[in-house]
């Protein structure tokens, strides 16, 4: 559930993005910016970090593990990093966001301030959905082969 809503509101971020850009008004595009910088990272920031912590809890209550499978092993690292780049690369620059868009207000503003906006939601929903499909399919397998329990008949060899 927490993951739904991670990739609804990234797709929220999307939309302000756009709007931000390509709003039809400096009123729009204003709007859109303060939007983003006011309403989007706790939010985001609560869903990532709920999803890794449900993602940790399953992981050690079900069969699949933290570090037994590659696609959970790898989940968990796309997990963890999206949170740090929201925590430590997205978040401070709102306050730049948010002043962009108090100034597009009054006719003003540096557009660079904005201009790298485009890469936070589309990396974050290439990951997430890179993340849904390796829940899906469930490739690869397991990280060790031979490690854990051993089977009926099974010795180990020297």
């Amino acid at each position: 559930m927490a993951a739904g809503a991670w990739i609804g509101i990234d797709v929220v971020v999307a939309t302000l993005v756009l709007a931000g850009r390509f709003g039809g008004t400096d009123q729009i595009r204003a709007l859109a910016y303060q939007a983003l910088a006011t309403f989007i990272i706790w939010p985001m920031l609560t869903a990532s970090l709920i999803c890794l912590v449900s993602g940790l809890i399953l992981g050690l209550g079900t069969r699949w593990g933290l570090i037994r499978y590659w696609w959970v092993a790898v989940k968990l690292v796309l997990n963890v990093v999206l949170c740090a780049l929201i925590a430590f690369l997205l978040r401070p620059g709102m306050a730049d966001v948010a002043a962009y868009g108090r100034a597009l207000t009054v006719g003003d503003g540096d557009p660079s301030t904005v201009s790298a906006l485009f890469f936070p939601p589309a990396v974050s929903l290439t990951a997430l959905t890179i993340a849904t499909g390796l829940a899906v399919v469930k490739p690869w397998g397991r990280i060790r082969k031979g490690g854990g329990r051993r089977g009926r008949g099974q010795t180990r060899q020297a």
